[in-house]
């Protein structure tokens, strides 16, 4: 089966939109033609020279990977480093690199929810939902026509609260207007000024679905002219942003959860605080660096709190608080390969997919 690699960059970040990563991330396709036509990809946390040479042996033209191969700004591309090197060797071979990085580990169904399920971890939620996603749309229209005005706004994304959709309010009231002679008015009369009977609708949506919405508001509404207002707010989306919190199913022994948590992800060194001597019921968790949420978990009132790298002086932060537990970066991680091979095999079940059995970790233990 043969498909364009926009196609699978577009179901990917209908999952995981480009807006939802950190600004220091660099998501997103880092070389090659979206419009070029694939018959099979490559999934990868890293992108090493040796994955670009699988790549090349067994004729993948796509490789896609958690962590992206260039963050920082390139003046010049010249071979000086690994990455300047792997960068050049897929360009010259016409393989397209393509990354899914912290814009996958914010959403709820992304690299953190994949921990939880290694873990056992139970209706697990964002522990630290981002400010400043969403938006509110205001539109007015005729009465009879705002049930399906309405309708396609939800159609489009809006109207998504936590755990419920085709949240909107309404109120009715009366608008005026006056047509002049190159309009095309819905109703009222040409240089008459007009009172209408409307319903004023209010919905919210994720910044990144504006088009979308607005498309489907001038589509659906019968106006020539559509009167909406749009508000930046600041509203937390709680469906996007760091880290996990959940719970295990029964409480257990802080050094058997422990035991569990090196055995299900593989890891080779486990390093935490002090145990609290208590049962462990509450776990947050973070792929990747997390330090940053270590206050964040605190708050939540988790007791332990999982991630991939912790400094030393981090460590600190758990006062007897909280158990802090560092299992290394890729072992944290490591199970986003098998959520992207899921989610795109999803939606193309017939496109052939690959997870490359290369373990690209860069730190090993003695």
């Amino acid at each position: 089966m043969k498909i364009k690699i926009r196609e699978i960059i577009d179901h990917l970040e209908k999952i995981a939109p480009l807006s939802f990563q950190e600004s220091y991330d660099n998501a997103g396709l880092i070389t090659g033609d979206k419009n070029s036509e694939i018959e099979k990809a490559l999934i990868c946390l890293d992108i090493t020279e040796e994955i670009i040479d699988e790549a090349i042996n067994d004729g993948f033209k796509l490789v896609i990977s958690h962590h992206p191969l260039v963050f920082n700004a390139l003046k010049k591309i010249t071979g000086k480093d690994y990455v300047e090197k792997v960068l050049i060797k897929a360009i010259k071979n016409d393989i397209a690199l393509y990354s899914a990085h912290t814009n996958l580990d914010n959403v709820s169904s992304g690299v953190n929810a994949m921990l939880c399920e290694k873990l056992g971890i139970r209706n697990y939620t964002i522990l630290k939902p981002k400010a400043g996603l969403l938006k509110k749309l205001v539109t007015f229209c005729p009465v009879n026509k705002a049930e399906e005005v309405r309708n396609a706004l939800f159609e489009s994304g809006a109207g998504h609260i936590g755990n419920y959709d085709s949240c909107s309010f309404s109120a009715k009231g009366k608008g005026s207007f006056r047509a002049n002679e190159s309009a095309k008015p819905y109703v009222g009369e040409h240089n008459k000024l007009h009172f209408e009977e409307e319903e004023r609708i209010e919905t919210i949506f994720p910044a990144y679905k504006e088009h979308a919405v607005l498309s489907s508001l001038f589509a659906s509404h019968p106006y020539e002219e559509v009167a909406y207002d749009i508000y930046p707010i600041e509203n937390k989306f709680g469906n996007v942003g760091a880290g996990m919190i959940g719970e295990l199913e029964n409480p257990v022994d802080e050094k058997e959860f422990l035991l569990k948590v090196k055995k299900n992800t593989g890891a080779s060194c486990v390093r935490h605080s002090d145990f609290l001597g208590k049962k462990v019921k509450k776990i947050a968790v973070c792929g990747g660096s997390g330090g940053f949420l270590i206050n964040a978990a605190i708050s939540a009132g988790a007791d332990v709190f999982i991630t991939g790298e912790v400094r030393y002086h981090e460590f600190f932060k758990s006062e007897k608080k909280i158990m802090i537990v560092d299992i290394g970066h890729y072992e944290s991680e490591q199970f986003t390969k098998d959520l992207i091979f899921a989610v795109i095999k999803e939606k193309f079940p017939t496109f052939a997919l690959r997870i490359s059995d290369i373990n690209t970790n860069s730190i090993n233990y003695l």
